[in-house]
């Protein structure tokens, strides 16, 4: 399999493995944390809004909270910071579970919902410690880049199915119970391998990311880019839940994450063509072309089986848009702040998520669960035109690494 060589030559690194296990198994509990609130929320109270808007809270706090705790690892290191993080996310975790047990009142839930927004950004960490070790070897980076992407796309696969799996066979908060526990695990594996960790810099020169030549922009198009994940979820639970088979929507979720996976992988494994700036725009373009193919499928056919078939098509656009946003991230974030960058960018992915489960619960009460992949399309389409200037400014190559004397 000549194709997969650069993941070989990957893992031969030092270290890389045992980092990784550790990682996958904390990463796995993103795909579920939502999904099973949404599920344990909706079922307990019997209103996909209030579940909407639960994990909407704790996302738009997660993307207050993230980059704090972002920058306070590049200070510190991955190990001080990221295991203390991950118990308090851990403890609103459990929180929420007995709020919604104990048929707490509402605010609780949102409450204990927006504890969990401590939880570190465990790709970003990956990414950093990738980064670190392939220092000066671009193709290589690259290659790190989409197999962090396919890992994240793999635990989106896996995490809906293995939630919706423990929610509807045991009791409605085992999904919750279990994403904490292979959270905290995860944590522990990962950062007690500290070989291949990112040295620790006490004063970081240069300026935050966040006011870094092009890095708005990309953060605008990571908003835009997270309101097609957030409303994909939400609306997807619900059309499942209309047609009596809301077990089949996890592994309906699963098959777009395939798709993205599958694609991500291929992705890595060949020589991108241009700059990143360039090859941007066509990726988004290509995700919200093939959006519309859920959206079809819902509005005309109301199956689910075909619904599910539409989903792992338009997933495959997936991998490579959110490669190409991460490498983007990466070439413009100043010197000893890439965790830092990269978190802004999954911060504003979460806050586009945020919007995008809100206004997907709410459209699905108000409207229906086929009108509601309308959303997805459109906020597709908005990460289109955010992305346009980016491939504009490009061509006069004014955006360049930022170095740490600045």
């Amino acid at each position: 399999m000549p194709r997969l060589s650069p993941y070989r030559r990957l893992f031969r690194l030092p270290g890389t493995r045992a980092f990784t296990a550790g990682n996958l198994i904390a990463r796995l509990p993103m795909g579920m944390f939502s999904v099973s609130a949404v599920v344990m929320i909706a079922g307990t109270r019997g209103s996909y809004a209030l579940a909407g808007a639960v994990t909407a809270t704790g996302l738009a706090a997660t993307a207050l909270v993230a980059p704090w705790i972002a920058r306070l690892v590049d200070r510190y290191g991955q190990a001080r910071v990221a295991l203390p993080a991950t118990v308090i996310a851990v403890f609103g975790s459990l929180s929420l579970l007995l709020c919604v047990r104990q048929d707490a009142p509402d605010w609780t839930l949102f409450a204990s919902y927006a504890a969990t927004a401590t939880t570190p950004n465990t790709g970003g960490m990956s990414r950093a410690r990738w980064a670190h070790l392939l220092a000066g070897d671009p193709k290589a980076l690259h290659t790190a880049n989409s197999f962090e992407q396919a890992a994240d796309e793999l635990c989106f696969m896996l995490g809906p199915v293995l939630a919706a799996f423990l929610c509807g066979t045991f009791f409605p908060e085992a999904g919750t119970l279990t994403g904490a526990v292979l959270l905290l695990t995860g944590m522990v594996l990962f950062t007690t391998r500290r070989a291949t960790e990112p040295p620790v810099r006490a004063h970081i020169p240069g300026k935050t990311p966040l006011r870094a030549p092009g890095i708005p922009p990309l953060l605008a198009v990571c908003l835009a880019m997270g309101g097609v994940f957030g409303a994909t979820e939400v609306v997807t639970l619900a059309f499942a839940d209309a047609q009596g088979r809301q077990a089949a929507a996890g592994a309906v979720l699963a098959l777009q994450a395939a798709g993205s996976c599958a694609a991500g992988l291929l992705y890595g494994a060949v020589k991108p063509s241009g700059p990143a700036a360039a090859r941007l725009p066509r990726c988004v373009a290509a995700m919200a072309a093939l959006l519309t193919l859920p959206l079809l499928a819902a509005a005309l056919t109301g199956s689910l089986l075909l619904l599910a078939a539409a989903l792992l098509v338009a997933g495959m656009a997936t991998a490579p848009t959110m490669v190409t946003t991460m490498t983007l991230i990466q070439e413009r974030t100043p010197e000893g702040r890439l965790n830092e960058g990269m978190t802004l960018a999954v911060t504003g992915l979460l806050g586009g998520i945020a919007c995008g489960s809100a206004l997907g619960g709410w459209t699905v009460e108000h409207l229906s669960p086929a009108a509601g992949y309308a959303i997805p399309v459109t906020a597709a389409a908005t990460a289109l035109t955010l992305s346009l200037p980016l491939f504009l400014g490009s061509s006069s190559n004014r955006f360049t690494k930022i170095p740490a004397h600045h």
